[in-house]
């Protein structure tokens, strides 16, 4: 299974970033996590981040035509963005939501998501974990 991970807007300094929420990882090094969970579930990765919310969005379209499964993090873009709904409702196999920090424990307005309804799963507040647990998810949907 192929699959591409889209992460959004201030992922690329996560590791600045608060890290009781965050985890205090870089991008980086979540990302070397990512590729060697995959590794050890038989998937396919290719890591993405952008901070541009059109270059998110062709990410999705290009996704349609190359990879089954999207594990998206589109960071504050989740809670307002109906473009990146929109480029996330064309695309056909299943998606998975992340999000390191417990949105839903945060302020009122990160307890919104647009794409929710879009996906197979949400893995909130589980920091880093939460990738893997999405990559399960998704190896287990492809047997």
């Amino acid at each position: 299974m192929r699959v591409d991970i889209l992460n959004g807007v201030n992922l690329d300094v996560v590791g600045r970033r608060d890290p009781e929420l965050y985890g205090g990882q870089t991008i980086q090094a979540l990302e070397t996590r990512i590729y060697a969970w995959a590794s050890e579930l038989g998937l396919r990765v290719r890591c993405r981040q952008t901070n541009s919310e059109g270059e998110y969005v062709n990410w999705c379209h290009e996704a349609m035509d190359n990879v089954d499964a999207l594990v998206v993090n589109p960071g504050a873009w989740s809670h307002y963005s109906y473009a990146i709904r929109d480029a996330i409702d064309l695309f056909s196999g299943p998606v998975v939501e992340v999000h390191l920090s417990n949105v839903d424990e945060r302020e009122e307005w990160r307890r919104v998501s647009v794409i929710a309804d879009l996906t197979a799963l949400r893995v909130i507040g589980k920091g880093p974990d939460g990738y893997r647990e999405a990559l399960e998810f998704l190896a287990r949907k492809s047997t």
